[in-house]
């Protein structure tokens, strides 16, 4: 009885290259999207750390009577900068968070728009802009 031979017959250079050209299609139509959706969770980010800070903001004023200054920032919310005896921190821990693009938050008091004003001034890390670069503010 004589075993029929089968031959292995390797990839040829023309399937291979249409296979590469393939994925490259593919990967060039998910990207975009891909990017797109990050971008999307980052400034959804930037808002929820607002509301966060927003509340620890508002927990530091119930025990001290008022907001931190602008001088004293946020940082008033993880130790006690002014030494007051009504501090009953940390109101944030462990520290105070960064903005989704590495930034640190804009807190000014009294605000503009309110007793305080918050803000993340988005990737670019400069007020105004537009798109990825626009601010997120509490106020809005």
């Amino acid at each position: 009885m004589r075993r029929k031979s089968l031959k292995k017959h390797p990839f040829t250079l023309i399937e291979v290259v249409v296979a590469i050209m393939i994925v490259v299609m593919l990967a060039s139509l998910a990207t975009p999207l891909y990017f797109r959706y990050v971008r999307k969770a980052k400034v959804d980010t930037a808002r929820t750390q607002l509301k966060l800070l927003e509340q620890a903001l508002l927990d530091f004023k119930l025990d001290v009577g008022k907001y931190p200054e602008t001088a004293d920032g946020l940082q008033a919310l993880v130790e006690n900068v002014t030494q007051s005896d009504k501090w009953d921190g940390p109101y944030i821990k462990p520290s105070v968070p960064k903005d989704p693009w590495g930034n640190d938050y804009v807190y000014v008091s009294p605000g503009e728009h309110g007793d305080f004003d918050l803000s993340s001034y988005g990737a670019d890390g400069q007020p105004e802009g537009e798109g990825e670069n626009a601010d997120i503010n509490n106020w809005e």
